[in-house]
């Protein structure tokens, strides 16, 4: 990313509904406009040095014209839930992994086990990261394969999604 003074920075929000922010760009200290930037906020018109990331945009100074489009519409953001039950019992832990991606996708669901070596020490945290660890991992092949499926519900061609 690169970015002169005067260049139009937008930057989303990071919370569903959250505001939009935009400002205009008052400082580059690299001369190759290599970020941070020093950015004049229009909403509340203090500087703040600024370290762009993947929801920023900079909208380089187009003149009168450029300055009077209205700005571009809010990046897409959401929160997906996922939560980690673990029950452990006599040396052996399963883990529940539960996604809940919004009220538009249903959920989906994983399970892993771990059980300890009858010559190992009890240390229950082992357990219950392998056990966790094997329910993400059947979680996110599970989230893959719902993907594939939807692609090929709108495409009509069988889908592979690399993972």
């Amino acid at each position: 990313m690169r970015a002169t003074v005067g260049d139009r920075i937008v930057v989303a929000s990071g919370v569903v509904g959250g505001a939009v922010r935009d400002g205009v760009v008052v400082g580059c200290p690299h001369d190759d406009g290599s970020p941070p930037y020093q950015v004049r906020w229009s909403d509340t018109g203090e500087e703040t040095l600024v370290f762009p990331g993947a929801d920023t945009l900079v909208q380089h100074d187009g003149g009168e014209a450029e300055r009077m489009r209205p700005p571009p519409s809010p990046a897409r953001a959401l929160t997906w839930d996922v939560r980690v039950s673990l029950v452990e019992s006599a040396g052996s832990t399963t883990a529940e992994a539960m996604l809940t991606p919004g009220p538009d996708v249903g959920s989906l669901r994983a399970v892993g086990h771990a059980r300890k070596d009858p010559e190992d020490l009890q240390v229950p945290v082992i357990g219950d990261e392998v056990a966790a660890a094997r329910a993400l991992r059947r979680l996110a092949d599970a989230l893959l394969e719902q993907a594939e499926h939807d692609i090929s519900s709108q495409t009509g061609h069988q889908a592979h999604v690399h993972p």
